[in-house]
């Protein structure tokens, strides 16, 4: 026998009711919080996106590898250039356009590291840089203001009770007092709900571009000091004393 539809909406009952509940809760929040509160869900918004926009794109990127750097340079020095090249073109590491474009200047440089070279390695770390810095200013500029957003709030909803504690004279309510400190603050509960998460991630962000900026620099220097020729060393020559 197939359920009839009111045992079906008697079932679906709790579930409908819990969610109502909590969208009447959160329409209730942002009615107290104001515009301010809006502003601040937005900025969450654009602040998690960011996030998972730099997880993604450092997961895409496999920013914690460094294998491909010695094999690279391995068969650079058993004189296996376009190998070592192509091995750092199958690398999506921002360090392996990095080692290719002093790879490519030094075998246009006759194997020295010429200051056209060094140049050309600066400008494409730069670029990688850049690339890898993307999105940081965003979290940087949310985590600043989300604290004085909600501040903000806080101050208006403090002007807004304490009016209507004026308004209400003698009469006043301490719970409506009460009420409306509580909501005045909701925001900045809500700015530094915010603002830490996003400091976190920009600091994470910078952690991870510092390691790669000193592991290209390592691995571009153990290039170019393992290309130069070794100098012999000779024993100076010795001073005979004149004899007596």
């Amino acid at each position: 026998m197939e359920p009839s539809s009111t045992h079906l909406a008697t079932a679906a009952s709790p579930t409908a009711v819990g969610l109502d509940a909590m969208t009447e809760r959160l329409l209730g929040l942002f009615q107290d919080g104001g515009p301010i509160l809006a502003i601040l869900a937005v900025a969450s918004v654009v602040a998690l996106t960011l996030m998972l926009l730099k997880l993604l794109q450092f997961a895409r990127l496999r920013v914690g590898a460094r294998g491909f750097v010695g094999e690279a340079l391995a068969l650079w020095r058993s004189g296996r250039t376009s190998e070592a090249q192509a091995r750092l073109a199958a690398t999506p590491n921002p360090i392996a356009p990095i080692l290719a474009a002093a790879m490519r200047g030094l075998a246009g440089s006759g194997g020295k590291p010429a200051p056209a070279v060094r140049e050309e390695v600066l400008r494409e770390a730069a670029a990688q840089q850049k690339r890898l810095a993307s999105h940081a200013r965003g979290l940087d500029v949310i985590a600043t203001l989300a604290p004085l957003l909600g501040l903000l709030g806080t101050v208006l909803g403090m002007i807004d009770a304490f009016r209507e504690l004026e308004a209400a004279g003698g009469r006043a309510d301490p719970a409506l007092l009460a009420g409306g400190i509580w909501e005045a603050l909701l925001t900045t509960a809500a700015g530094l709900a915010i603002a830490i998460p996003a400091a976190a991630a920009v600091h994470w962000i910078e952690s991870v571009v510092e390691g790669i900026r000193h592991d290209a620099e390592d691995a571009v220097t153990r290039l170019f000091t393992g290309a130069l020729p070794a100098t012999p060393i000779t024993a100076p020559p010795r001073v005979q004393a004149d004899a007596p």
